[in-house]
């Protein structure tokens, strides 16, 4: 394999390009939570301009910057695997709902026993609410 040399003007055109594309998208290593902050708002940014896409220009960019984002997430936000009492939880929260608003669980006594872990849902509970939300009901298994 040929090595690759860059030019001095080669060079003077990288680093405008870099410092350019750097100014908006910080690609490098993130190290705090401030560079966190500017790397996720870069990436929502470039993902409502539809660089999701992998055939959009940007897609490639896209996934370096994310690649950034995942390392950080990993060190600094490990997360334990929800329990599917956590996983309803956390859907009744988003949906504003009480207990006794679950007719697909029960009554407000057996949504109580799910939620306090002294039950576990059913194969029929958990289709019916997976159906009701729009989730998979693989969110209500633990791993």
């Amino acid at each position: 394999m040929e090595a690759l040399t860059f030019t001095a003007t080669d060079i003077q055109e990288l680093t405008g390009h870099f410092g350019a594309l750097t100014a908006k998208v910080p690609l490098h290593p993130i190290t705090s939570a401030s560079e966190y902050d500017e790397a996720t708002r870069a990436m929502d940014a470039l993902l409502d301009t539809g660089a999701a896409d992998q055939d959009h220009p940007l897609a490639n960019l896209v996934s370096a910057l994310g690649e950034f984002i995942r390392e950080y997430d990993d060190v600094h936000y490990q997360l334990d695997d929800p329990t599917p009492a956590d996983v309803l939880r956390a859907i009744m929260k988003q949906h504003n709902i009480k207990q006794s608003d679950l007719p697909e669980i029960g009554s407000q006594g057996v949504v109580s026993e799910v939620l306090n872990g002294k039950r576990e849902l059913n194969v029929r509970q958990i289709r019916d609410v997976s159906k009701r939300f729009g989730v998979s009901p693989a969110v209500f298994f633990s791993a």
